[in-house]
């Protein structure tokens, strides 16, 4: 494909898309504007973007990250408090998930260190391997004596000083990996059966794994991201809408052929109906009592009741409910804002990347803020009764020692990639 047929064929692509992906870069586009990239002999416009700073790394985006996780350990702490007293937890001391919590945070800000320090180049050659090593993990936590089994659910390794949760790491495999590919397929992404259909076949793998566990919310967050890295690479609009409505179909088939899964779509529409009270509703209703007793300024920090034994998992799953009932409405807005605001500043890092003509950067970063902004989205709107219950964590916040882990290895390889911007930008090499 030479430069004027892309050319053409991003003039024929509809203005919504054009402007959904002008939104995901941070900065508007023309509308001929798409993907600013040269590869492989294909040429795209390039776009304007925001100057960036001489700094080594964006400052504002390590301040956010750290707001929230400060905040997250504050709220760990808060939610758990009540835990010693469940006989479901034994005998553990009042600070059990404080400790485990801060432990997880000192790991994964040594490992972010780490990944920091390993060129993009270096994350594009290990991408195939990363992601072989992600499905080996899978399919080791499947292995009965092996996979740690929590609440009916075969998910986690135990490691001694915490268990690791593969499906973490798939989720940052599957940004590497299809971002990789993507670049690979660069010359023939407009053909279905050699740019679309591997891929495809990749995320199923995956994905078939996943619902083994059963983890149907981590399998979603992994098929956006997926979709989401084909789409920014440029996958002909005609492909990218089939994949999606594939995808809808076939979580519409998985739901409509597991009786369980129905019974949280019925409890979500009605959760204070006599019949899911108890039930499928009985999380979503005490999270929305919760976030209701906060009213607009909330109760004040430690002063939550619902914790108290009323709402399962509120030191995880539904973490976002303890801050409504004790920050109120200006918590939970000051929240989404935050989340907000990380998610189009990795975007716009990962679109600077790209108008640097460093493509597998550039995807990589906005396949980070996919799957942050995303998995923020739903976490939030399971806890205000907006989406069906899903066992999706809150991003840097929740507790959950390989969350966070690779929630901040994700987040060092960005400050990477716009590390490797700014020193491009001054003059240096790649």
């Amino acid at each position: 494909m030479n430069g004027s047929t892309s050319t053409h064929a991003t003039q024929r692509s509809p203005g919504l898309l054009q402007r959904l992906r002008s939104w995901a870069g941070g900065a508007p586009a023309a509308a001929a504007d798409v993907l600013p990239v040269r590869v492989g002999g294909t040429e795209y416009r390039q776009t304007t973007t925001t100057p960036a700073s001489v700094l080594g790394f964006d400052q504002a985006l390590v301040w956010v990250v750290i707001a929230l996780l400060a905040w997250g350990l504050v709220m760990v702490y808060s939610a758990s408090i009540a835990m010693p007293d469940n006989p479901r937890f034994g005998k553990i001391a009042p600070t059990h998930f404080l400790v485990r919590h801060t432990m997880a945070l000192v790991i994964g800000f040594v490992a972010a260190l780490l990944a920091f320090q390993v060129s993009m180049a270096t994350w594009e050659r290990i991408s195939p391997w990363l992601f072989v090593g992600s499905i080996v993990l899978l399919i080791a936590v499947l292995v009965p004596h092996v996979g740690t089994v929590v609440n009916g659910a075969r998910r986690w390794l135990s490691l001694g000083i915490m268990n690791f949760q593969p499906s973490e790491l798939a989720k940052f495999a599957v940004v590497i990996y299809a971002s990789g590919y993507m670049v690979r397929k660069m010359e023939v992404k407009e053909r279905f059966f050699r740019a679309v259909l591997p891929m495809g076949v990749a995320v199923a793998v995956v994905g078939a794994l996943l619902l083994a566990e059963p983890d149907m919310g981590a399998f979603m967050v992994i098929a956006v991201i997926a979709m989401g890295i084909l789409f920014l690479g440029g996958v002909n609009a005609r492909m990218f809408f089939l994949i999606a409505a594939v995808l809808v179909g076939a979580f519409a088939m998985m739901v409509m052929l597991s009786p369980w899964r129905r019974e949280r779509i019925f409890a979500y529409l009605d959760p204070f109906s006599e019949e899911h009270a108890l039930g499928k509703g009985y999380q979503l209703s005490h999270s929305l009592i919760a976030i209701g007793r906060g009213e607009i300024f909330g109760v004040g920090l430690g002063g939550s009741v619902e914790k108290l034994h009323w709402l399962p998992e509120a030191h995880t799953d539904f973490l976002l409910a303890v801050i409504g009932e004790e920050f109120g409405l200006v918590g939970v807005v000051v929240l989404i804002i935050l989340f907000l605001w990380l998610t189009r500043r990795i975007m716009h890092i990962g679109r600077q990347a790209i108008a640097l003509d460093r493509v597998f950067s550039g995807l990589v970063a906005q396949g980070v803020g996919m799957w942050m902004g995303f998995q923020a989205f739903i976490n939030m709107g399971v806890n205000l009764g907006a989406l069906p219950t899903k066992g999706l964590t809150l991003p840097l916040m929740s507790f959950g020692g390989s969350a966070i882990l690779m929630n901040l290895v994700a987040i060092a390889v960005v400050l990477r990639v716009d590390y490797e911007n700014k020193h491009l930008m001054r003059g240096g090499r790649a």
